[in-house]
């Protein structure tokens, strides 16, 4: 709702928020979504390790994100790539 204005003002950082503990009751759109926060920089500084993680998670959760995960990757150097595979298993082993 707040990442869209639905019903409550606009405010990108309480969409953060709210996703957050969305992923932690497992909503599998939660991880796709705190993705797409990452990486376009919306409530929280841009940061495409982070991005990727929650799309491979958001993957590994049963949504559909290859197109997110390519777009993503092309703005990544392979050791970004590798730290957000590492992260996303360390997340999905501690959380699973």
């Amino acid at each position: 709702m707040y990442a869209n204005g639905k019903g409550v003002p606009k405010d990108a950082s309480q969409a953060v928020t709210w996703y957050r503990k969305a992923v932690e009751q497992g909503h599998a759109s939660a991880h796709f979504n705190l993705g797409v926060m990452y990486a376009n920089g919306e409530g929280v500084p841009k940061d495409y390790v982070q991005a990727a993680k929650w799309f491979y998670l958001g993957k590994a959760n049963g949504v559909e994100a290859d197109k997110a995960i390519r777009q993503i990757e092309s703005r990544m150097s392979h050791q970004q790539i590798e730290q957000a595979q590492a992260l996303a298993t360390q997340w999905w082993q501690n959380h699973h």
